[in-house]
């Protein structure tokens, strides 16, 4: 796959799609007449959350989408693939440009680099291929730009034209995006045997807060994407320390300090530095939106309170041992502690000094709370919440 750097791909992202595509497993059994209106209503529902979540926020979204409102896709698990390579292209490009000009100074370099484009492509692939099952929507911060006329509905005839089709690029980061993954929503409202019409629109109540966050706080996607850009500008790409690294992970427990995902096992000292930063506005995110959520929630869909607890339930629950070993080392675990840790936070500063007081929060980077703050709502409210 020749890219607009001219080939310095470190994965072959069509091979990538197509390993995912081929892994994906089959989404619940639908008929088209059902499929049709799981989309439109999953349509219907993201704009109701849209005015829901500003009112109870009180943040104003920036609208940009031809129709008055950011871009809403409603996708496939083969969507949801396409649409996050275009996005991982986007945010991992200095890092392919640092290691092509390491490949350019070795000899035999251009070589291996076609064979190790080749390997990583299968495996993230595989990765995306299980993800693709378990993600009900996300907003996708770093999508690549792509004309509005390119992610609607097309082929009407085939099953895939009920569901929008994002593009692969190009490369040039575009307005964000949401994503809602239309047959995970029914696969895990069917599993959970909650009302579908309140499930739906709760989980539309989740994303859309992410939707809010970086339309209505201008600096905010910049800031996040400069953050991990930095990261991975920080990368230590030497083989042999991340073959080490790796030998870490794949040791008994006993003969290595506990680790909780891959991503630290190739850290730098700056780059955790950098990690705190990012896990503590990614706590504040997530926590955020399930406050949002839980909050709106009982004024608009009547069973949120059968359907948080049988969510968390699922949550806890996990699945089987392959499962929670890739959960641990992919940091969905970690995820799940964000969205626990953050809405702590959130919940802690608002009984202190009401909505209006946290939305201080989205003033400037300096202005995010710390790592240890997310912990500690009390020491924000006094750095920061109860300035004029």
């Amino acid at each position: 796959m020749t890219s607009a750097s001219g080939g310095a791909d470190m994965v072959d992202w069509n091979l990538a799609v197509a390993t995912a595509t081929r892994l994906v497993r089959p989404g619940p059994q639908v008929s088209r007449d059902e499929a049709r209106k799981v989309v439109a209503e999953l349509r219907e529902h993201a704009r109701t959350a849209e005015g829901a979540v500003r009112e109870f926020t009180r943040m104003r979204s920036t609208s940009l989408g031809a129709d008055g409102a950011a871009p809403v896709l409603v996708v496939d698990r083969p969507g949801w693939v396409r649409a996050n390579v275009a996005g991982f292209r986007t945010v991992i490009r200095p890092l392919e440009q640092k290691l092509s000009a390491r490949r350019a100074a070795t000899p035999g370099g251009a070589v291996l680099s076609a064979v190790g484009e080749k390997i990583t492509g299968v495996e993230v692939g595989a990765v995306l291929a299980l993800l693709s099952g378990k993600v009900l929507g996300q907003y996708e911060t770093f999508a690549a730009a792509e004309p509005a006329e390119r992610a609607v509905p097309h082929t009407p005839d085939s099953p895939a034209g009920l569901f929008d089709q994002p593009r692969l690029g190009p490369d040039q980061p575009g307005p964000g995006r949401l994503l809602l993954v239309a047959p995970n929503i029914v696969q895990v409202e069917r599993e959970l045997a909650v009302d579908p019409h309140d499930f739906r629109l709760w989980v539309c109540l989740h994303e859309e807060t992410h939707r809010t966050q970086f339309t209505a706080v201008p600096w905010l996607r910049d800031h996040v994407q400069a953050e991990v850009q930095s990261f991975l500008a920080e990368t230590d790409v030497e083989p042999t320390a991340l073959l080490e690294r790796l030998r870490e992970v794949l040791s008994p427990a006993g003969d290595r300090p506990q680790r909780d995902t891959l991503l630290e096992v190739v850290q730098t000292p700056a780059q955790r530095e950098i990690l705190n930063r990012l896990t503590a506005v990614m706590s504040l995110l997530e926590g955020h939106a399930d406050v949002v959520m839980d909050g709106v929630g009982p004024s608009v869909v009547p069973s949120v309170g059968e359907i948080r607890e049988k969510f968390q339930r699922r949550r806890d629950k996990g699945a089987g041992r392959l499962d929670l070993l890739l959960r641990r080392l992919l940091g969905m675990d970690a995820k799940l502690r964000q969205y626990q840790d953050g809405a702590v936070f959130v919940r802690g500063v608002v009984d202190r000094i009401g909505m209006d007081g946290f939305n201080r929060v989205w003033t400037s980077p300096n202005t995010l709370p710390t790592k240890d703050e997310i912990h500690n709502p009390a020491a924000w409210v006094a750095r920061v919440g109860r300035q004029s």
